[in-house]
């Protein structure tokens, strides 16, 4: 067996160990040991795209859903330089990434070899942990150096306190092709029995097999128990906080019922539900509403800051605490007072008081005035699509919202629910891989045993990772149906500062008049044009990957979502 081969079947050998069960391959020359070992695999699901953007963010919403290391894979020179927008988000959010570049070997770098360019630290502080492999070579020691440094890998990606990227450099020499080709995992049930022999085979020093039993060459033994909870002061204007990120929301809707404090909770948090307070947005937004609400004690978890309405209050509270490990928890605004692992309810709290109900009361007048401004018009607008989507999708389903307005608008518009899985690009909130994002997160719901998925995405996010549609025959393909918001631009742009400006149209509106439906023939996927609310339901029948275009007009929604806080300030004022 050449050196190249035995790196990569070796490597491959003990992620799957580790239990890599998802793999995305972006096509090249120098990889091809990686490409054919994971390929040969039988326990290894491999996905192959062009385009090595798409490739990296579909790795990372297979990742986000699975909640486990994926495994993704390119050549040297650009191509790995193309990784780092979806290695940044999965920095941001907390994503575990396995990126397995390809190099060339070091007789070869700084000399104008072709397709060669300096991949040492390339992703900088954005990964967990990088390694240069080093060049393999026949001598001893080396199957437990890569066994050893894969479980490394594996373990720094899947970190306990901060999952994210890790980044291995590999440099392969000629020959890249085996001399004897691993056997179809498909050709027999037993491919896993056939394949293993090939690791001992060639004049190694010693041997290339892993541990007895197919287990990892190291095991992980995690700390006991989760950490014990911190109990709360007992105030009675306490508010608690839900934003973005992949924790369990139990312990805070807990709190916030055991107490009566409002809990505001944004979409991807997967916290709005039950007595959840949806229309804070609204409610934070009215000067009023917050003056009178001067809150004693801020509660947060996750990643907030989808609105700055909310990142303002925060600051008004005279305590706050960030729920969270010293070494990672979010305060945007600099004012948490105090960082813990957990928290429980103060002792003798009790969740009917005048706080509460003045919370419950806002949110019931805030809610009614909000939906009868968006029922009050059949034809779809942006915010009414948004809070239609979200309480139509069926319990087990999935939700991708894109960044930009998509992500706000389900924020200002949904109901509290449970049910669905909502996600999102929230680390870097890019507009990047939008597409292939969600594509890998349905890909990995549905091999999970969920139930149909979901994308609500702007135009220019549909423009920006177009290629994410594009799978070639044979490539495993989602139950996703892609609900685009074609609004001719940038819509968010429309209620921002920048709006005022004479140039505003082409720098920041940016109109491109494109038809989502050109880009559903390009990618040969089934299209529907949806006007009419009522016909949402039915829109989204259907199954395998398929584009929704809903078209609406910039000014109109930006109006439309001034009328709705007027509504909502009318409505607390009554």
């Amino acid at each position: 067996m050449n050196p190249s081969t035995a790196l990569a079947r070796v490597l491959v050998d003990e992620l799957a160990r580790c239990g890599l069960s998802e793999a995305v391959v972006a096509p090249g020359s120098r990889s091809t040991p990686l490409a054919l070992a994971l390929a040969g695999h039988p326990d290894i699901r491999v996905h192959v795209r062009v385009d090595e953007r798409s490739a990296s963010y579909l790795a990372a919403g297979l990742a986000r859903v699975q909640r486990r290391p994926a495994a993704l894979v390119c050549t040297s020179g650009t191509a790995a330089a193309n990784f780092h927008p979806a290695v940044l988000e999965a920095d941001e959010s907390s994503v575990p990434l396995l990126v397995l570049t390809a190099d060339r070997p070091p007789e070869l770098r700084g000399t104008g070899a072709n397709q060669t360019v300096d991949q040492i630290g390339l992703f900088g502080s954005a990964v967990r942990m990088f390694t240069e492999v080093g060049t393999p070579d026949r001598v001893p020691g080396m199957a437990a150096y890569w066994r050893s440094l894969a479980c490394r890998a594996w373990g720094a990606a899947e970190g306990a306190d901060r999952p994210g990227p890790v980044h291995l450099n590999l440099a392969f020499r000629d020959p890249l092709v085996p001399e004897t080709p691993l056997p179809d995992p498909g050709d027999a049930p037993d491919a896993a029995e056939s394949a293993a022999p090939l690791l001992e085979a060639g004049d190694w020093p010693d041997r290339l097999g892993g541990r007895a039993g197919g287990g990892p060459w190291i095991e992980f033994r995690r700390g006991p128990g989760e950490p014990a909870p911190v109990e709360l002061p007992p105030v009675e204007r306490g508010v608690v906080v839900c934003g973005d990120g992949d924790y369990d929301p139990i312990p805070l809707l807990a709190l916030a019922a055991e107490t009566g404090w409002p809990l505001l909770a944004e979409p991807t948090s997967n916290a709005r539900r039950g007595e959840a307070v949806s229309a804070y947005r609204h409610l934070l937004a009215s000067p009023r509403f917050v003056a009178e609400h001067e809150p004693e004690l801020v509660v947060t978890a996750g990643r907030p800051g989808l609105s700055r309405q909310l990142l303002s209050y925060l600051g008004r509270a005279q305590r706050h605490i960030a729920v969270g490990a010293p070494c990672s928890f979010a305060d945007p605004v600099r004012t948490a007072t105090d960082v813990v692992p957990a928290v429980s309810a103060p002792a003798g709290a009790r969740p009917d008081t005048p706080w509460a109900r003045s919370w419950q009361e806002a949110e019931k007048r805030a809610r009614a005035a909000i939906d009868a401004v968006l029922d009050a018009d059949e034809a779809l607008s942006e915010v009414r699509l948004a809070r239609d989507l979200a309480g139509h999708a069926p319990n087990g389903s999935l939700l991708f919202a894109g960044s930009s307005m998509p992500i706000r608008d389900l924020d200002s518009a949904m109901s509290a629910r449970c049910g669905a899985r909502i996600l999102g690009n929230r680390g870097a909130s890019g507009i990047d891989g939008t597409v292939s994002a969600a594509v890998g997160a349905a890909l990995a719901h549905s091999s999970a045993g969920g139930g149909g998925a979901y994308a609500l995405l702007g135009d220019l996010a549909m423009l920006h990772d177009q290629n994410g549609l594009v799978l070639g025959p044979g490539e495993p393909r989602p139950d996703l149906a892609v609900v685009a918001v074609n609004n001719d631009g940038g819509g968010i742009f429309s209620g921002l500062e920048q709006a005022g400006h004479p140039r505003f149209e082409r720098l920041f509106g940016t109109p491109h008049g494109v038809s989502m439906e050109r880009i559903a023939q390009m990618a040969d996927v089934p299209y529907t044009r949806l006007e009419w609310a009522s016909d949402l339901p039915k829109a989204l029948l259907g199954e395998g990957l398929r584009v929704v275009e809903v078209s609406t007009r910039r000014t109109d929604s930006a109006a439309l979502r001034r009328t709705v806080q007027r509504a909502v300030d009318a409505a607390l004022q009554d």
